[in-house]
Parts: structure tokens; C-alpha cells; sequence
């Protein structure tokens, strides 16, 4: 017998009509014995039709859902159907279609009726709504560190110190080395424009400035929430997910007190400190450049790094991570709350979070810009 061989027998026994089915019946021949039923039983002029399958050697789960359509359609016209001699694969194949799956209306539709007007209109107001929920979880986090600090023996410092290694101490490797790249990144840059006007002992200052004004503070903080503000949001978004929260609830637990404030203490203490690491591992950096291409001595790069940095760029500068770091904590725990339905969920807020505290990063540091060139 061939592949895809295939016959179909059409007989009329008294009041029923028998399509006896006899080969292999798949995707590929499908289109074949799909059309050649549905000419001979589009109208059947009989009250029942019985599809036979004593003879059918393969049938796969297209060809199932083919027949099981069939017989929907012949029920809609008021004939009776029934499928005989069904083999036990068989039973299995049709055993798990369901007719009310197949009548749900997609979840999206395939034709895309919003015009480029609404879809601006509805991302609008998801941002806006995003925003307002924010809004919503800050208040409610303000208001447990105020009980926090009315009590403070409720304050679970286990918890405090955990994150603090978690964010802070395992996070030491990678933020040094990213500031080193970047500092010697910046430096070997700055060389190759400053060496043309003879400027090299500029690069020094440079460097240092870039750093710890700005690249310090907003890279580290883009590196814990690429880090831990995603794992905040995983760790509490699993927690919805297995009920642990709502448990916390149950037995009297303010969840945001309890899981949430923790997190932001331990982050707003270790990122500062991170920056000033990142700060200081940048420079050393550029230090390297700085010996190796530009004839500079190890004091002399030193000098005048510090003829640059003043206190108060270093003091803008750690209020600045003060601040990313709330955000990233905050963002991160808003974000694992607001997980409803399973590991799906899941995935889709934390690469929220990771998104939406990067965002505000930016923002805030623009912010900051702007408002310490007033300041000063």
C-alpha cells in the first residue's frame, strides 16, 4: 500500500448513509479526501451518516479534527452522525479535541482593525495607568517605612542584610569591571581627540569627571536593575503565583511592609557605595591608559583627577544612586505584585521592571541634570 493511499466507499443502507474509509488519512492527503466527502455528503438525503474506520490504518490529528468538523456541520443540518469501529489510537486522537476550544474566539484577532491613532491612544494610556499604579505603590511604601520607623523591632534586619549581599557584595565583581572597561574606554577615546590639539593632560580630569558626575552613578544603576530589580520582581511575582502572599495576608502581614521595604533599605544602602566602587575602579582605568599611551606618571594622573573633582559632584552624585536605587527597588517589588497567572506572568513582569527602572533612571537623571546646574 502506498504512503498516502487512501479510499473512501460511499453506500446507502436503508435509512443511513455509510462512508467507509479505508488507508492512511494525514495532512498530506487531506485536501484529496477533505473535498471528496464533503461533495458526496453535502447533501445526504438520508436522516443518519455513518463514518466507517474499520479499514483506516493511519489517522493523525488533522485528519481527526477534519471529520469531527464534518460531524458538527451534518448535526447543525439536523443528521444524525456517528464514527464506528474506531481503533483505540483513534480514541485517543478525537478524545482530546474539544468543541468548546474550537468555538472560543481568539484572544486576538488576526485582522488588526486599530488605526495608528488608537494604538498612540491605548499605549498612552497604558503609560499612564502604569504611572498611576506606581503612584499607588509608592504611597503604600512611604506610609510602611513611616510604621517601620515608628517600630523598628518590626524591621526584619535578617532580611535587610541578605539583600544588602545579594545586591551589593555579589554584585562588586561585575560592577568593577565595568567601570574599569569603561573607564579605559573613555580614556583611549579621549586620547585620540585630545593628542591632535596636545591636550593629553586633559584626559585625566576628563575621565574622572564623566564618572563620577555621570557614568558612575547611572551605570551601576542600570547594572542592579538589570540584577537584583529583576529578581525582586521574580521572587515576589512567584510568591503571588503559589498564594505565599496572600497567605502573609491571612495571617496579618502587611505584604509591602514585609517583603518590599527590606528590599528598598538594602538597595538604597549598597548602590552608593557601589557607585563610589565603580567610581573608583573607572579611574583606575583611565589610569591605565593614561601610563601606557600617555606618558603620564601614576602621581601625575592622580593630581589632576583631584584638581577636578569636587565635593560637590561627589556628594550630587551619591544622592543621585540614593535615588536610582529607590526607584529600581520600588519599580521591582510594584512589578512582582502586580503578577497574577503563573510563570508566564512571571517573565513578562520582571522584563518589566527591568524595562520600566532603566526608564526612570533616565528620566530621574535628567532631572538631576538640570537641577544641579541651577543648584550650583
Amino acid at each position: 500500500m502506498d504512503q498516502e493511499f487512501h479510499r473512501i466507499t460511499f453506500q446507502r443502507k436503508e435509512n443511513s448513509f455509510y462512508v467507509i474509509l479505508a488507508g492512511r488519512f494525514s495532512r498530506k492527503n487531506f485536501n484529496i479526501f477533505n473535498e471528496e466527502i464533503k461533495k458526496e455528503i453535502s447533501s445526504p438525503q438520508a436522516p443518519s451518516v455513518i463514518f466507517d474506520f474499520s479499514e483506516v490504518t493511519y489517522l493523525d490529528s488533522i485528519a481527526a479534527l477534519t471529520f469531527f468538523q464534518m460531524q458538527k456541520d451534518l448535526a447543525g443540518r439536523g443528521v444524525n452522525v456517528q464514527l464506528i469501529h474506531l481503533s483505540d489510537e483513534a480514541k485517543g486522537i478525537f478524545s482530546v479535541i474539544h468543541s468548546d476550544a474550537l468555538e472560543q474566539r481568539p484572544l486576538k484577532s488576526l485582522a488588526d482593525d486599530e488605526g495608528f491613532i488608537q494604538k498612540i491612544g491605548q499605549a498612552s494610556l497604558t503609560v499612564a495607568r502604569d504611572f498611576a499604579d506606581f503612584i499607588s505603590f509608592t504611597g503604600a511604601l512611604l506610609v510602611a517605612f513611616l510604621q517601620t520607623l515608628k517600630n523598628p523591632k518590626t524591621l526584619r534586619k535578617q532580611d535587610v542584610l541578605f539583600y544588602v549581599q545579594r545586591a551589593g557584595v555579589d554584585g562588586l565583581p561585575i560592577v568593577g569591571l565595568i567601570g574599569a572597561l569603561v573607564g579605559l574606554i573613555i580614556a583611549f577615546m579621549s586620547f585620540l581627540q585630545l593628542k591632535m590639539i596636545g591636550a593629553n593632560i586633559y584626559v585625566p580630569a576628563l575621565v574622572s569627571f564623566a564618572l563620577i558626575k555621570e557614568l558612575g552613578p547611572i551605570m551601576t544603576a542600570i547594572l542592579v536593575a538589570g540584577r537584583s530589580g529583576s529578581a525582586y520582581a521574580a521572587e515576589i511575582g512567584t510568591m503571588m503565583v503559589n498564594e505565599e502572599v496572600d497567605a502573609l495576608q491571612t495571617m496579618g502581614f502587611d505584604p509591602v511592609r514585609f517583603l518590599a521595604v527590606p528590599k528598598v533599605l538594602a538597595t538604597v544602602i549598597v548602590v552608593p557605595i557601589l557607585t563610589i566602587y565603580a567610581d573608583f575602579f573607572g579611574v583606575i582605568g583611565g589610569m591605565i591608559i593614561g601610563v601606557t599611551s600617555l606618558d603620564l606618571t601614576v602621581q601625575t594622573y592622580i593630581t589632576q583627577s583631584l584638581k577636578t573633582i569636587k565635593l560637590f559632584d561627589v556628594v550630587t552624585s551619591l544622592i543621585k544612586a540614593g535615588v536610582f536605587a529607590a526607584l529600581i527597588a520600588a519599580i521591582g517589588c510594584q512589578k512582582g505584585f502586580e503578577v497574577r497567572e503563573g510563570a508566564q506572568d512571571v517573565g513578562k513582569f520582571t522584563t518589566s521592571a527591568v524595562v520600566n527602572a532603566i526608564f526612570m533612571i533616565v528620566v530621574a537623571d535628567s532631572i538631576f541634570a538640570i537641577m544641579f546646574y541651577y543648584i550650583k
